[in-house]
C-alpha cells in the first residue's frame, strides 16, 4: 500500500476522494491528517479520533503510515546520537542527531550505501544498495523525533529539538533527486514538518545537473564537498570529478539560485595530511572560489578502520585557515561530533548488502513462479 509519510498534499487529497470523502471536505481532512502525522507523530488511523470511524477504517485499508525502526541507538560523550535505522525490507541506514546550545541538527541519509567511492569516506567503501524513497527519508525525521520526544508541544516550534536538517548522511542526494525533492517539500511544508528552506542544507559531491534543480525546487542551502584544489587530486579523492571537473562545478555554484552574502555556499574541505593541506593548496582554493559568496568548512579527517589517511596536524590546519580567512572567507574548523561512536563526518557505514540475484540451476531454470 502507498505510504502516507511520503505523500504530497495532492496525493493525499486524491486518496481521500477515492475513499469517499466529499470534495468540499477533502482539504480540511487532509490538513488534519498531515498535522497528526507530521506534528503529533501518530502512526495509526485508529488514533485519529477526529475522523469518522468509517473513514478511518477505509484509510487503514488503503494507506500505511510508515515509520522505520531504530534498531540501535548510540549516544556519544558529547550528546550526539547515532541511529541505526532498519527499513521495511531489512536494509539499514545511519542517521545522526547533533545537539547544540541553540539548535539541534539531524543528518539524514538519502541512499543505502553510496556509488561515489570517495576513498577517504567510510560510506564510500560500501557499495550502493538502493535509493531511499521519500517516505524513508522523511521517516528518519519522524523516528528521531520519536526517540527525542520531540512531539510534546506541536504548536511551539521554538521548543523543538530538531531545528535543522542536513542531507549529509549516507549516499549522494543528487543521485536520488526525485525522492529527495519530494521529501524536502514535506519537510518544508507548513502542514508537514515545517522547517524553513534556510534550515535545510543539501551536501553534494558535485553532481552538476542536480545543483540547479535543488536550488529551484527545494530552495535549500548548498554545501559542496570540494576537498581538493586540482582536478588531478580531486579525481582521486572525489571520483565524480572525472565527470564534472572543478571548473564546471564552480560554474554551477556561481549560478545557484539566491546566492548572496546572506545565503553563501558552504565548501567542505577535509584536511588530509600531506595531500591537500599545503599553503599552495590554501592559496589555490582562494583563487578558485573568487567571486562566490562562500564559507569554507575545514574538516579534520575522522579516521575509520582500515583507512589509509591521516588528519593534518593542528598547526597546518591553523595555517591553512589563516590564509583563507585573510582572503576574506570565513573558514571555521569543524569540531568532530560523535567520533567515539563513529558518528562524525565520513564515518557512517552499515552492513547492508546488495541483494544477490537468484542462482539459476537446471533444477530451477524452468520452474514456474509460485511453484
Amino acid at each position: 500500500m502507498p505510504d502516507l509519510t511520503g505523500m504530497q498534499r495532492e496525493d493525499l487529497a486524491d486518496a481521500l476522494l477515492s475513499a469517499g470523502v466529499p470534495k468540499p471536505l477533502v482539504a480540511r481532512r487532509a490538513t488534519r491528517i498531515r498535522t497528526w502525522v507530521y506534528r503529533r507523530g501518530m502512526t495509526s488511523f485508529e488514533t485519529m479520533t477526529g475522523l469518522p470511524a468509517s473513514l478511518r477504517s477505509q484509510l487503514a485499508g488503503r494507506l500505511t503510515i510508515g515509520r522505520p525502526a531504530i534498531s540501535r541507538r548510540l549516544v556519544s560523550r558529547d550528546g550526539t546520537r547515532k541511529y541505526l535505522i532498519r527499513l521495511a525490507d531489512g536494509q539499514e541506514i545511519e542517521t545522526v542527531f547533533i545537539p547544540d546550545e541553540n539548535r539541534g541538527t539531524l543528518c539524514v541519509s538519502s541512499q543505502v550505501g553510496c556509488t561515489l567511492t570517495c576513498p577517504f569516506c567510510h560510506t564510500g567503501t560500501q557499495r550502493l544498495v538502493r535509493n531511499l524513497s521519500a517516505a524513508e527519508i522523511v521517516g528518519q525525521v519522524l523516528a528521531a523525533r520519536d526517540d527525542l520526544d520531540d512531539w510534546e508541544d506541536p504548536h511551539n516550534r521554538s521548543g523543538r529539538r530538531i531545528t535543522n536538517l542536513v542531507l549529509m548522511g549516507m549516499g549522494e542526494p543528487l543521485l536520488n533527486p526525485d525522492a529527495v525533492v519530494q521529501a524536502m517539500r514535506i519537510v518544508r511544508d507548513d502542514e508537514g514538518i515545517g522547517l524553513s528552506r534556510r534550515r535545510i542544507t543539501l551536501s553534494t559531491s558535485g553532481i552538476v545537473p542536480g545543483i540547479q534543480r535543488a536550488g529551484r525546487e527545494i530552495g535549500c542551502m548548498l554545501a559542496v564537498s570540494l576537498h581538493a584544489t586540482t582536478d588531478a587530486l580531486r579525481d582521486h579523492l572525489v571520483p565524480i570529478n572525472r565527470k564534472y571537473p572543478i571548473a564546471e562545478l564552480l560554474d554551477a555554484c556561481r549560478a545557484y539560485p539566491r546566492l548572496s552574502n546572506a545565503e553563501r555556499i558552504l565548501f567542505e574541505y577535509v584536511m588530509l595530511k600531506d595531500l591537500n593541506d599545503s599553503t599552495e593548496d590554501a592559496h589555490r582554493l582562494v583563487r578558485l572560489i573568487d567571486g562566490i559568496p562562500a564559507k569554507i568548512n575545514l574538516i579534520p579527517f575522522n579516521p575509520w578502520p582500515g583507512s589509509p589517511y591521516q588528519c593534518s596536524g593542528p598547526d597546518r590546519i591553523d595555517r591553512f585557515a589563516r590564509i583563507v580567512n585573510d582572503a576574506g572567507y570565513s573558514s571555521p574548523v569543524r569540531t568532530p561530533r560523535g567520533p567515539d561512536i563513529m558518528a562524525a563526518c565520513g564515518q557512517l557505514r552499515t552492513k547492508s548488502l546488495h541483494p544477490k540475484a537468484p542462482v539459476v540451476t537446471k533444477r530451477t531454470a524452468n520452474r514456474v513462479p509460485g511453484q
